[in-house]
């Protein structure tokens, strides 16, 4: 029987005669051929930059009406006026408290039970089950629910909020520390690690990546609950701004509060992403 070899493609850009090529070596090292590519220009800003414009354009030619979504210069003016008259201040810090106080309330919740059932089989069988139940019910059904429990205050948002933020952070922290890989636990046992140092050293770095994608979903799913909360029983905040602006019509208001929420959650997205980088700047992936 024939017996093929398949021949494992040289290293090149450090090693071997493709070093000697400059071209060879850039592609390589800016993955051109196979990564993603070279950074587009504008970054992320780019796609919310299109989508404006194509509001802009549409508004100007008359492709949309403004009964069902007001022109760009008349959301400026509204903005304006509502920073004039201090509303858009006002309910916007509450809004961004509430968003705040609930992140690192569940985030903080999501990565303690992470590490409990990532490293403890009985820490699994108690809580991964509760968390998928959870994780299968939307904010908005347990809102009855918790208004006959906490109230229609502050206390019933804060816990809706991270009740819908702890379930990404948990998901995907459990997964990573669950995915590291045998061979550093065994190495670790050969050196004699304790279970904290094992944990600090091993579990924990190797649980990092899956946080951050908890993380980036997290600061997202926190401004949506956001939205919900904001909109039953409230009386501040961007959403009760737009629950306002909903019964006497204007559009222009709710679309503030909606560029509001969009930037808040780019921002935050952004700011998550600028952390992994620096937090993950061992790894070579794609996106490096």
């Amino acid at each position: 029987m024939t017996q093929l070899s398949v021949s494992r493609p040289r290293e090149r850009g450090r090693h071997g005669e493709a070093a000697d090529d400059p071209r060879l070596a850039h592609r390589i090292r800016h993955g051109r051929r196979l990564g993603p590519g070279r950074a587009v220009p504008g970054g992320l800003a780019l796609g919310p930059v299109l989508l404006l414009l194509a509001w802009v354009v549409t508004s100007a030619t008359g492709l949309l009406d403004p009964q069902t979504l007001s022109a760009p210069w008349t959301v400026v003016t509204t903005f304006g006026e509502l920073i004039a008259d201090g509303r858009l201040q006002s309910n916007l810090l509450t809004s961004v408290q509430r968003a705040g106080i609930s992140l690192v309330l569940g985030v903080g919740i999501g990565v303690a039970l992470a590490l409990a059932a990532g490293l403890s089989r009985v820490g699994e069988a108690l809580i991964d089950g509760p968390v998928q139940i959870k994780r299968a019910v939307p904010t908005l059904a347990l809102i009855p629910l918790a208004i006959i429990w906490f109230g229609i205050g502050e206390e019933m948002k804060i816990i809706m909020i991270a009740a819908s933020v702890f379930v990404p952070v948990y998901i995907n922290t459990h997964a990573a520390l669950r995915g590291v890989d045998h061979r550093y636990v065994e190495l670790a046992e050969t050196v004699g690690l304790s279970r904290a140092e094992f944990i600090r050293r091993v579990a924990l770095p190797g649980a990092l990546p899956g946080f951050f994608t908890g993380l980036r979903l997290s600061v997202t799913i926190s401004w949506i609950a956001l939205v919900v909360v904001e909109q039953v029983n409230a009386t501040s905040g961007i959403g009760y701004l737009m629950t306002q602006a909903r019964t006497y019509g204007q559009t222009e208001i709710i679309v503030v509060g909606l560029v509001v929420y969009a930037a808040f959650g780019l921002v935050g997205d952004t700011l998550v992403r600028a952390v992994e980088r620096r937090a993950l700047s061992w790894r070579r992936t794609l996106g490096s």
